[in-house]
């Protein structure tokens, strides 16, 4: 382990020493050392299944320790349940958010200090609960109706619930698990405005993230992980990128977006008049073969709706819809797929993957919404095609039969990836493909797009990452208020381009 703790640093408030978990047959986490400082906030990264969310099930009391130490202001304690470390003063914001669907946003955020009325069967006081809310959520700058079911809400919004459920928790520690993976720029300021204030309060701030450019604004120290085993713990700012992607994944610094220079063929997509609701208006544009055509914009700004609208899986208000220059129409995504369309949702787990079923069953999906009966499943079949695609895409799995909940969120992308070429997919639409993927994943990611566009498949990627954005698409369509502001070429593009046209500065 490279690195060290400075000397100087105050005590810790939370300390793990020498911590050993087991956390499967196949993975345990190995003598990890972490000191978590009042006021600091403390940087965790390594690669998807490195051991960071183990370690932060640990700290929450979701796994025990079967060996070394965990320091709370210096005495030994130990965790049987969530409720031990929240009696502490823990709150986790978790990258899945752990929220009541069923509930409103004010009942999730307060579910544990719900207010009471002061007299009678002391019975919660309504009219306090939805306006202490609706202070908070101004307070904080997110334009979230108190009043919302959590089960109505986008995967960003429900992220920002689950951070403001940890503000209000008044936490001596507090963990975020890629906090930013689903925000747009404006959120993130408003984020670490928030974690300034814990700062300032006294509260110690683990802070799990793939995002380099977040390390130097908000971080004091880094702790990379690395197969289950620290690899370097010291200042955040004694290493440079190279030096963190060599610690977390051993190998050199690659080219972080690989983009194929490739001839783009004719067009093969053509949306026209799609309107949808007061959001999506008046949306127009078309796709190429062997084209990467980019759409962000801030949250709000329909990216999704357009993405879901051409798959068949939202009823638009207008839409005229081209494939290879003859019209059609999409009643269902088994319509969009029987005409050879892919979808890889923003949330994989909802609308992408089977998390139960194991990873020949999930790539070989697509035959049972092309099925006109009930298809026979050739196990056989199902196997062969899984062991190709685990070797071609570099999946990283104990067993071809692993369940998908087992396998990190990396290799999890990669088996929707799979299941769409095996589909022989000659358009796919991607949503935030790369969302909370580190960086080495995110590569490999890129370099099988790229292995598509060699089969003359055609890519929309709906992206919040504008970095991701500009370095992989050929064009790029930039959304403002459900209208199409700019669509930028590759040679013109540049982040702050993208941002000025995502904010209205075209307005101005």
């Amino acid at each position: 382990m490279s690195g060290m703790q400075p000397a100087d640093l105050p005590p810790a408030r939370l300390e793990l020493k020498n911590l050993c978990v087991e956390v499967s047959d196949t993975f345990r986490l190995e003598d990890i050392h972490l000191a978590l400082v009042p006021g600091h906030v403390h940087i965790l990264m390594g690669e998807n299944g490195s051991g960071k969310s183990s370690l932060i099930h640990t700290i929450a009391g979701n796994l025990m320790a079967c060996g070394g130490q965990i320091l709370f202001d210096g005495q030994v304690v130990q965790f049987n349940s969530p409720a031990d470390a929240k009696a502490l003063g823990i709150a986790t914001a978790y990258q899945n958010a752990n929220l009541f669907h069923n509930l409103t946003v004010a009942e999730n955020i307060y579910v544990e200090r719900l207010p009471r009325q002061s007299s009678g069967l002391k019975a919660i006081d309504w009219a306090r609960l939805y306006a202490d809310t609706d202070r908070l959520l101004a307070r904080l700058g997110f334009d979230i109706p108190a009043h919302k079911r959590v089960g109505q809400l986008n995967v960003a919004e429900c992220h920002l619930v689950e951070i403001a459920k940890a503000y209000v928790a008044g936490a001596k520690v507090i963990i975020f698990d890629e906090p930013t993976a689903a925000l747009t720029d404006r959120e993130v300021a408003i984020l670490f405005g928030m974690i300034r204030e814990f700062q300032q309060s006294g509260a110690a701030v683990l802070y799990v993230t793939h995002r380099m450019n977040e390390l130097r604004q908000i971080g004091d120290e880094l702790t990379i992980l690395r197969d289950g085993k620290v690899t370097y713990s010291g200042n955040v700012h004694d290493l440079d990128s190279t030096q963190i992607v060599h610690e977390m994944s051993g190998l050199s610094f690659r080219e972080r977006y690989p983009k194929l220079k490739i001839a783009l063929g004719e067009e093969v997509l053509r949306v026209e008049n799609l309107s949808f609701q007061s959001v999506l208006k008046n949306i127009q544009f078309s796709l190429h073969q062997r084209e990467i055509l980019g759409i962000t914009g801030l949250v709000g700004s329909g990216r999704t709706m357009i993405a879901k609208c051409i798959y068949g899986a939202m009823r638009p208000d207008s839409l005229k819809l081209f494939l290879n220059g003859k019209p059609v129409r999409f009643r269902s995504p088994a319509d969009a797929i029987n005409h050879g369309i892919g979808y890889v949702s923003e949330d994989r787990y909802l609308e992408g993957l089977f998390p139960h079923a194991s990873i020949p069953f999930n790539i070989t999906s697509p035959d049972f919404a092309l099925a006109e009966a009930t298809p026979v499943i050739n196990r056989a079949k199902e196997s062969l095609t899984a062991h190709k695609f685990v070797q071609k895409l570099l999946i990283h799995t104990r067993s071809i039969f692993s369940r998908i909940a087992e396998l990190s969120g990396g290799n999890q992308q990669k088996v929707l990836l799979a299941k769409w070429i095996y589909s022989r997919s000659d358009i796919l639409i991607l949503d935030e493909p790369t969302r909370g993927i580190d960086v080495a994943s995110k590569v490999d990611l890129y370099n099988i797009l790229n292995e598509m566009l060699r089969r003359d498949v055609s890519i929309i990627l709906v992206s919040s990452d504008i970095d991701e954005i500009v370095g992989l698409c050929d064009r790029i369509l930039v959304l403002y208020g459900g209208e199409i502001a700019a669509i930028i070429p590759r040679e013109h593009a540049t982040r702050e381009q993208v941002m000025f046209y995502s904010t209205g500065g075209h307005r101005n």
